[in-house]
């Protein structure tokens, strides 16, 4: 620890510390544009020059390291006009065009110069012009003349994104900010240079022109989509959404989001948002009040029961529904006499099911995961499923962990990687198994599971050697694992490899509440799990913020099952295509931002948040919908008035939280043929991503309608690269592009789920047919 004086404050700082880390740890302000906490020094933009004692100049803040006894002035007459000369020299070319500019308001170049720029300029000749550049739909370069070149956006591309895709060209005047080769930006966290931009030279192309940041009223809330739990600032007027911003958070999202989380909010404002209760009969739909609707759906509930039996009905609910809806959806059923209930529409492997011990998680908490000096991530396109823990992980790369990856892609994680097994989706569960083999040949351990067969590769040493050796370590298995149909196995495989190892071990969550939805028993406990009520229709489904065709893992056997049934009721926001020709009742519910609740994010923290805006229309919260309709059915136990009241009725979840296996079992044999490798797109995850014209619009968004398979298996198929290729599974067969990747194993075909392009194929990682088409 060093001792410094600020300002004639006394204080001590641990040594490596700057100059501006010091005078913020006490309060002091110095003005500053380039540093951010965040990203790297670049000392470039000189507006937090201070006075040093003993110094012959004023030094910059940010750069300058403390160093035992030193004496700082910051706001001294030498301090003072070395700042406000910066700041005239910022100001000669920058437009005066602050009543125009979407930054005013909350521009910090505009602050500051209130408190450091003259009233009038000496600089009298034309002011630079700079061109404006595209970046894509989501961040606006329309008019770079604002630039005030601190680079902070090309430090977070490089730094933080993994990829530079900003940069900064020419010197001196004829500097300018642009983007590669006239690229867009196509991160998937590529957002936050909006929020890092401190003039108006980076905005948020959705949000430009349409509103004035202090007629904005700020909200806290919580991400919907992916599993992080991301804490978000929503800000709102007349009633609307109009922008989301990160709220900070260190051990969650630290000071970013995903772009996912910043621009699906104009998902909630969607011309197909369901305002009215809606039945169908003769074929057309009629909208109706909640009064005759609740009692259609009590009506069919009962009868089906009457005529078929309370097996004939099942509860499909979706992970990205609020805690108290998932508790009070499966408590509403369970009451009802009814145990198919799921929220597990993507899985196709329940085998686990008899030897759960509790409730899935990441089995640590997020930082935990970030710091372990080892990870194995099992089966995850991880850039898309979870954007910031991607780059958390890169960032812990950088301080000498080590990242190993057993995948079905060789997708570019954009960070050094200490062991790779890359294998058709047949092979994962055999190359797990070559990892703990090797575990156990390192630990000297034993394990149940047969591993005579399995040979050891390479790479699997290296990976299991990488977490053997490690002080800390983590294996985490993603989405792909998860709905793969062997992820039993995978499971128990994950278990071994800990057990031996030493290694933590969990699940990175796929929605937003996956957890939470397995901690109140939204899950086939008893009854048939969500295949099952797929394979062997139901008479009656009952859906909660569920489109069965984007959201389950054979989309067109699960709208086959919904076309048979007697009567099939939905809670749901959005009246989508599918939904209004299958299903026989909407009942309109609140997304997340119109209704009071919680998530509980993979590492198991349970986050509340309150609606930010009015229901539209006749919308309500589903919590009350679910507590009025056990009320209909004459239920016990649905008297609460709140969703607080809700959510005292779930006791000690942490205590539920438990990845083990009460036995391991595992067949590391591989199979033959090809195999889809069928993810869910980044922004097809969730009902609203799939509704926001922005991400829609983006180029990853256009890139899922296209399959991908390696050059060998399409020469061997006679399929050209770049044509159009005749894909089948079952019944279903769908028409898309097909290009050569080389990076994919060379008996898969990688065709995107859950996207509109594709939803006539069957399984997600099921065989699949290729023909030229």
């Amino acid at each position: 620890m060093l001792e410094i004086e600020i300002d004639g404050k006394k204080l001590t700082v641990p040594q490596g510390s700057t100059v501006i880390e010091a005078a913020h740890s006490v309060g002091t302000y110095i003005p500053h544009f380039c540093y951010h906490k965040k990203l790297s020094i670049a000392a470039n933009c000189r507006m937090c020059l201070v006075e040093v004692e003993k110094a012959p100049k004023p030094l910059p803040a940010c750069a300058t390291p403390v160093t035992d006894g030193m004496k700082v002035h910051t706001a001294s007459p030498l301090a003072k006009k070395a700042q406000q000369g910066v700041m005239e020299f910022l100001l000669i070319n920058h437009p005066l065009d602050c009543p125009i500019c979407d930054q005013g308001g909350e521009c910090q170049l505009q602050d500051l110069a209130v408190g450091y720029g003259n009233s009038t300029s000496r600089y009298e000749e034309e002011k630079r012009v700079v061109v404006g550049k595209d970046m894509g739909p989501l961040v606006s370069a329309e008019e770079m003349s604002r630039c005030i070149h601190c680079t902070r956006c090309v430090r977070f591309t490089e730094e933080v994104g993994g990829f530079q895709e900003i940069g900064m060209a020419n010197r001196s005047e004829f500097s300018e900010i642009l983007p590669f080769l006239g690229k867009t930006v196509d991160s998937e966290i590529s957002g936050n240079v909006i929020d890092l931009c401190p003039v108006g030279a980076l905005t948020s192309k959705p949000f430009r022109y349409s509103t004035r940041a202090w007629e904005l009223s700020r909200r806290k809330s919580v991400s919907p989509h992916d599993g992080l739990g991301s804490n978000l600032v929503v800000q709102v007027k007349s009633n609307e959404v109009m922008r989301v911003l990160p709220l900070e958070n260190e051990a969650i999202n630290e000071c970013w989001i995903a772009d996912r989380d910043r621009f699906s909010y104009e998902g909630l404002n969607s011309a197909e948002r369901l305002s009215k209760p809606m039945i169908k009969f003769d074929g057309k739909w009629h909208e109706t009040d909640w009064e005759t609707a609740l009692n259609y759906v009590a009506k069919g509930l009962n009868g089906v029961s009457a005529d078929h039996g309370k097996d004939a009905i099942g509860f499909l609910l979706s992970p990205h529904s609020t805690t108290e809806e998932l508790y009070l959806a499966q408590k509403l059923a369970r009451a009802f006499g009814v145990n198919a209930v799921d929220y597990r529409l993507r899985r196709s492997d329940f085998a686990a099911d008899a030897f759960k011990q509790g409730a899935e998680w990441l089995g640590s908490t997020i930082a935990e995961l970030a710091d372990a000096k080892s990870v194995l991530v099992v089966g995850s396109t991880l850039r898309k499923e979870q954007p910031l823990l991607a780059s958390r992980l890169r960032q812990s790369v950088k301080k000498g962990s080590e990242l190993n990856i057993i995948h079905v892609a060789d997708d570019n994680l954009l960070t050094q990687i200490k062991g790779k097994l890359i294998v058709s989706p047949l092979a994962l569960v055999n190359a797990l198994s070559q990892v703990l083999k090797a575990v156990a040949e390192i630990k000297s351990g034993s394990t149940e599971i047969d591993l005579a067969a399995v040979e050891v590769s390479a790479q699997a040493r290296v990976i299991a050697e990488s977490l053997s050796g490690a002080e800390t370590a983590s294996i985490a298995l993603g989405n792909v694992a998860q709905h793969h149909p062997a992820y039993s196995q995978l499971l128990s495989l994950a278990q071994e490899i800990s057990r031996l190892s030493g290694a933590r071990f969990g699940i990175l969550a796929e929605a937003a509440n996956s957890v939470g939805a397995e901690l109140v028993g939204a899950w086939a406990q008893n009854g048939d799990n969500a295949a099952a009520m797929i394979a062997k229709p139901k008479k009656a489904y009952f859906l909660l913020n569920a489109e069965v065709e984007f959201d389950s893992y054979d989309g067109q056997a699960a709208v086959a099952a919904m076309k048979q049934a007697a009567t099939v009721i939905a809670l749901t926001a959005y009246q989508g295509q599918g939904l209004l020709d299958y299903a026989d009742v909407l009942l309109p519910i609140a997304p997340f931002s119109e209704t009071a609740g919680s998530f509980v994010n993979m590492e198991g923290k349970l986050q509340t948040f309150n609606g930010v805006v009015k229901p539209l229309g006749e919308t309500r919260p589903a919590w009350k919908v679910l507590r009025v309709l056990g009320n209909m059915l004459n239920l016990a136990g649905f008297e609460q008035n709140s969703a607080e009241d809700v959510r005292a009725e779930f006791g000690d979840l942490a205590a539920k939280l438990n990845n083990a296996l009460s036995k391991t079992t595992a067949s590391p044999a591989v199979g033959s043929g090809i195999v889809r490798i069928g993810e869910v797109p980044m922004y097809q995850a969730d009902a609203v991503c799939r509704r926001a014209p922005s991400l829609q619009a983006t180029n990853e968004a256009k890139g899922a309608d296209t399959a991908y398979a390696h050059s060998s298996l399409l020469a061997k198929l006679g399929v050209d690269a770049g044509s159009t290729a005749l894909l089948k599974q079952g019944e279903g067969e769908a028409r898309v592009r097909i290009e050569a990747d080389d990076s994919l194993p060379a008996d898969a075909v990688r065709v995107a789920a859950a996207h509109a392009s594709t939803l006539a194929l069957g399984g997600m990682f099921d065989a699949i047919e290729i023909k030229q088409g």
